[in-house]
């Protein structure tokens, strides 16, 4: 065999490991796809995960019953696999963005309990425009699902042109309370949903400025 054959058999092997190898490191996504319909369901439901585990675990196991099937039915639209050495590299992320929702949650509940029973409590509803740095559909589908099941706050709308949320706040005294929260929520979305932008990015100003809302 000459040498040129030589080096040619040794290509060819090298790119099969690595095909393989790759291939071994991904996963099917559907029932990934599934599971995340599942969580989806919870936050549709606005389960209380604190005060009643034991209706959560029966709302998942429901929406597992669902979103399984239709995430198999539709697999055909998405590519099959994903990288399962990322997936797992997010979970962390996924993990604090989940804690940091359920702490505004109860903090939420407790803060709008507090106003309804206590008059001289200020209740001073308004729409705050919150530009994003997020830009793909299942990110800012997140955020906005994450603010309305907030107690407190509602998504109201989504400008495309100038990607931001326009959510209305019981108590929007103070605008920068409003937008915290959900600027945490984004630092993480940014993570899981491997966006162009990074956690320590500046927000970029909406188009045409925020005058022309």
């Amino acid at each position: 065999m000459s040498q040129d054959e030589t080096t040619s058999v040794e290509e060819t092997d090298t790119e099969t490991y690595d095909i393989e190898e790759n291939q071994a490191e991904r996963a099917r996504k559907w029932p990934a796809i599934g599971v995340a319909l599942a969580v989806l369901w919870l936050f549709v439901r606005g389960v209380h995960f604190i005060d009643k585990p034991g209706l959560a675990a029966g709302e998942f196991v429901i929406g597992l019953a669902v979103g399984l099937p239709i995430a198999y039915g539709i697999r055909g639209i998405y590519a099959p696999t994903y990288g399962l050495r990322r997936s797992l590299s997010v979970l962390p992320a996924a993990g604090i963005y989940l804690s940091l929702f359920l702490w505004e949650l109860v903090t939420a509940n407790v803060d709008v309990a507090r106003r309804v029973l206590s008059p001289s409590m200020p209740i001073e509803p308004n729409v705050v425009e919150v530009p994003l740095r997020v830009e793909s559909d299942v990110a800012i589908t997140t955020i906005a699902n994450s603010i309305t099941l907030t107690p407190g706050t509602l998504t109201m709308d989504y400008d495309e042109e100038r990607n931001s949320l326009f959510v209305h706040a019981l108590a929007a005294t103070d605008e920068e309370s409003v937008v915290e929260p959900i600027r945490r929520w984004e630092d993480y979305a940014l993570v899981i949903f491997d966006e162009r932008l990074s956690p320590g990015s500046p927000v970029p100003e909406p188009e045409g400025g925020a005058d022309d809302a």
